[in-house]
């Protein structure tokens, strides 16, 4: 990925993980952008009680994840740190 490539994907992340966010605010949590590898790989931080739900990976996976992938194809995965 190119650097000025890289920019505008992590924008768009950083733009949708923004409209996700009041969905999880809704139950208490929260998600944060972390960082982007080259390869499409986001990281991001469940907060809140996000953070300590026993249901995290599912959102991590199911929710979060299928979004980006769905809105920005550079995504391949989303891991939590």
């Amino acid at each position: 990925m190119t650097p000025e490539t890289y920019d505008t994907v992590v924008e768009k992340v950083k733009n949708a993980l923004g409209q996700i966010r009041p969905y999880l605010q809704q139950d208490g949590g929260d998600v944060e952008y972390v960082d982007m590898t080259n390869e499409g790989v986001v990281m991001v931080r469940l907060k809140g009680h996000c953070g300590s739900c026993p249901h995290a990976m599912m959102t991590l996976k199911e929710g979060i994840e299928r979004a980006l992938k769905n809105a920005i194809p550079e995504v391949k995965f989303v891991e939590r740190v």
